[in-house]
């Protein structure tokens, strides 16, 4: 909590005059001060950590949004299967991150690479935080590991579903999240920082997002499975626009703090604000450039890829959103648009199978978010969200420098090379052991039916292998003196 304002009383004397009594009345002016300022900062801490907490309710409701659009964008027969999974996120997350997750990302002080403390929340409160800050941070763990959940749906045995969620959540994430965002982290930009160009890497709220279906058959030739109700694809893409407004704005943490200088100052609100702004639009200038993209080369208009292009451009704008200006963002939007459709190009050539594209839109255009900062972040706005040394580096297009351009490079290559190594073994350890990938038969009968008792809906999906639907709705026949309807 911010230290009270003080007053004392032998400061305030000499302003009373030689009055009778006049130590008793600043004692007690004093006294009055001092409970008045008290509350004012209890006031300010009270509405910085409501703030706080609202926007993990925010980011939190992002999983109902995974949850919808994973559910929409596989086939029927493996929604129980998905939406489990989603659910398993938020409570096997919970719980690693409670243990383990939160003293590796932000357990103070430590070294550079990994927390030390608060193991199990031991010792916390503290200086570092309060309980709403965990919270937040919870909230970001576990919309990480619904990034990556898409990729490997309709494809994985659900045992090999909780371990990999666990891990990504406890660990592997945990240690990304305290290299850029704690302040004792190697690349933070919000320590001194020698070791990364004198900048660090800028990553304001990180990124999150899901995608939906594409495989390969037994012959190597790219066939589209495609989701069973794009109602949901589009009603889950809608809650996810509505959580990123707690990703993005709700990062700065606290709303009280206050910015300016020669006697020109304003609220750190004003900057949440343009935040907001900034996300806004370079999600819609993703949709629309998806859009018109599309229908050229297409031939349609797809509600599915401006749903895809949306997210595509809040998964870039999500790293450089409280340093750019507004119209950067639309510059933002528009190139992350044509990222996205570049890497499904690339990923049907080689192949690749992610049924909800979610390499191709958190790795693409996430990594272009970060090159996109290094370009287009303003010096004025680098300056007042990373407090520090005047002079920091800021983008290279804004007169700023290579160095922040460099920083933000660093960071996507040691990322992609830490989950390499770490999740790497561990997909390759379960596959060894057969826990990874489901058998054909599973497959092809999907998941609801062979692992989790039935399926979601009375009905099963037309293109299955067998023809049969489990349940079936009885068609009534018309008859010759069958009246006509209304």
């Amino acid at each position: 909590m911010a230290a009270s304002l003080s007053c004392s009383a032998s400061d305030l004397t000499p302003l009373l005059g030689s009055a009778l009594n006049t130590t008793l009345l600043a004692d007690f002016l004093c006294t009055r001060f001092t409970a008045i300022s008290t509350r004012f900062t209890e006031t300010t801490y009270a509405v910085d950590n409501t703030y706080l907490l609202f926007s993990a309710y925010l980011v939190f409701a992002m999983q109902l949004g995974f949850a919808m659009l994973c559910a929409g964008s596989v086939r029927a027969k493996n929604t129980m299967n998905i939406m489990l999974t989603n659910v398993l996120d938020a409570a096997a997350g919970g719980l690693s991150y409670y243990l383990f997750g939160f003293a590796f990302a932000f357990g103070e002080p430590s070294n550079g690479f990994i927390g030390r403390h608060f193991f199990g929340l031991k010792d916390y409160p503290s200086l570092a935080g309060d309980y709403s800050f965990f919270l937040y941070q919870w909230a970001f763990a576990i919309a990480a590991a619904g990034i990556t959940s898409g990729s490997i749906a309709e494809r994985t045995q659900f045992v090999a579903y909780l371990i990999y969620s666990s891990f990504l959540t406890g660990f592997v994430y945990p240690v990304v999240s305290h290299w850029f965002w704690s302040t004792d982290g190697w690349a933070s930009p919000f320590r001194s920082n020698d070791l990364l160009f004198g900048s660090g890497a800028i990553d304001f709220a990180g990124s999150g997002v899901d995608q939906e279906s594409a495989g390969f058959d037994r012959a190597g030739r790219s066939v589209a499975l495609r989701g069973h109700n794009a109602s949901l694809v589009v009603l889950g893409t809608f809650l996810l626009w509505f959580g990123w407004y707690g990703f993005n704005p709700g990062s700065f943490l606290k709303i009280t703090t206050t910015y300016g200088e020669g006697g020109s100052y304003y609220g750190q609100w004003s900057a949440i604000g343009r935040t907001a702004v900034t996300t806004t639009l370079a999600g819609s200038t993703a949709a629309l450039t998806t859009l018109f993209g599309k229908r050229l080369l297409a031939g349609h208009w797809n509600v599915l890829d401006v749903c895809n292009g949306l997210l595509g451009g809040f998964a870039a704008i999500t790293s450089g959103c409280s340093v750019v200006e507004p119209w950067a963002a639309i510059v933002c939007g528009f190139v992350a648009a044509w990222v996205l459709i570049g890497c499904n190009k690339l990923a049907e050539k080689l192949k690749y199978d992610d049924p909800l594209e979610a390499a191709q839109l958190h790795g693409g255009c996430g990594a272009w978010g970060l090159i996109f900062t290094g370009l287009f972040a303003t010096e004025r706005y680098v300056n007042e969200v990373y407090s520090g040394p005047s002079g920091r580096p800021y983008g290279l297009f804004m007169g700023g420098g290579g160095k922040l351009l460099a920083a933000q490079i660093v960071q996507i290559l040691v990322v992609l090379g830490w989950v390499t190594v770490t999740m790497g073994p561990l997909f390759y350890g379960l596959h060894k052991l057969k826990l990874l990938r489901i058998s054909g038969e599973d497959e092809t009968a999907g998941m609801d039916l062979t692992r989790h008792g039935g399926f979601a809906y009375v009905y099963n999906d037309e293109d299955d292998a067998s023809g049969k639907p489990e349940f079936m709705m009885r068609r009534v026949e018309p008859t010759d003196d069958a009246s006509p309807g209304p």
